[in-house]
């Protein structure tokens, strides 16, 4: 098969979910033989004079100079619509058998679909998250925009993966009749257990962008409740993003200096895995997540996770409560409580937390995914 991925921000250059997920599955396929593409903005160009690249089996096409993918904490719609512009002409309709187009940010389906319908290809749109009414949260009322073109996007073609079971019924909402296929995330087992763990001890680990969403500064206000329990207790932030500076006056507003460090964004993906390896509990307390990947790298690493029952959180979805880690609520008082129970359990679970996430290998769901795209073929 020739298959084109679309996705504007491109791994290893961005390090996000949806980038993580694109790349690891498409170097997977191309190891199987087939012909596999990705059309990204061109992070890569500046160094190799605009020319496209091959990577891991992977040949990278730069749609356009790169863009700023958020305008502060969210993402941009101008760079959004410029990209799927400059993709209307850089795709080129009949050469591939299969378009494999995320979803977000939307424009990008619509470029795709003509290239698809104007070269018979078979259009398939990965889906992360459906935001539906959401987007008069995200929005206000120029959320109407968001929800109309979110919906028309998914009746674009009838071909549809998502990565979790919340966002096949988040779905139906929008498209009833629409049967989705779930495909997950996954992770490389291989690469974390040979992973040794970092000098730095720590109790608790978060790792995410320091965006409102992620839900930070909860994490920081239990802490201040469990330090009535552990006085010592060690929590360390890695990520970056326009929050920082908000949750940096709140540990100190509420005298936990000591207690909580910023590690800040760190480039190498087996510098995180070695900070999870050495502490205690993963602690992902989003309000909305599309999947929550971090969930099951932490167990992968032996670590439970402490995540929040929210409508818009799908990580909630990969705990075994008592298992794999503890859901909840979204008080402090409740994350602070289940962050304790975590840790008192950790070294009873830790096994248990391994064994989760052996389902979850990329190797597997690579398995499900050629299947899925024969299949789409045939239809």
């Amino acid at each position: 098969m020739k298959i084109a991925y679309v996705y504007d921000a491109v791994y290893p250059w961005v390090k996000g979910g949806a980038e993580k997920r694109v790349y690891e599955l498409a170097k997977r396929i191309a190891a199987r033989g087939h012909d596999v593409h990705w059309y990204g903005m061109g992070y890569w160009s500046a160094q190799n004079k605009g020319k496209n690249i091959e990577r891991d089996g992977i040949k990278f096409h730069a749609v356009c100079r790169p863009l700023k993918l958020y305008d502060g904490d969210r993402r941009s719609i101008k760079q959004a619509i410029y990209f799927s512009w400059m993709l209307l002409f850089k795709l080129r309709a009949g050469k591939y058998d299969i378009i494999d187009c995320q979803g977000f940010p939307f424009f990008s389906c619509y470029a795709a679909k003509i290239n698809a319908f104007f070269g018979r290809t078979a259009l398939i749109i990965t889906l992360h998250e459906v935001w539906n009414n959401y987007w008069y949260e995200y929005l206000g009322k120029a959320g109407f925009f968001g929800k109309v073109t979110e919906k028309l996007m998914v009746n674009l073609t009838n071909k549809i993966i998502t990565v979790s079971n919340k966002t096949k019924e988040d779905l139906k909402e929008l498209k009833p009749s629409e049967k989705s296929l779930i495909i997950p995330n996954g992770i490389d087992l291989e690469e974390i257990n040979n992973i040794d763990p970092n000098s730095r001890k720590s109790d608790i680990i978060f790792v995410g962008r320091l965006i409102k969403e992620k839900n930070t500064d909860l994490l920081i206000k239990s802490i201040n409740l469990v330090k009535k329990s552990f006085p010592q207790i060690n929590c360390v932030i890695i990520g970056g993003g326009p929050e920082k500076q908000n949750l940096e006056n709140l540990i100190i507003e509420h005298h936990l200096e000591k207690n909580i460090k910023f590690l800040g964004f760190l480039d190498d993906y087996q510098n995180i895995i070695a900070h999870m390896k050495s502490s205690k509990v993963l602690v992902l307390p989003s309000k909305r997540e599309g999947f929550g990947m971090v969930v099951l790298e932490a167990n992968a690493c032996g670590l439970p996770a402490v995540v929040i029952d929210h409508p818009m959180n799908a990580a909630k979805e990969l705990i075994e409560y008592g298992k794999n880690g503890f859901i909840a609520e979204n008080t402090e008082e409740s994350l602070a409580e289940k962050i304790t129970e975590a840790i008192n359990s950790k070294e009873e679970i830790t096994s248990s937390c391994k064994d989760f996430a052996q389902d979850y290998d990329w190797n597997k769901i690579v398995d499900k995914l050629e299947i899925a795209y024969w299949e789409f073929l045939l239809k």
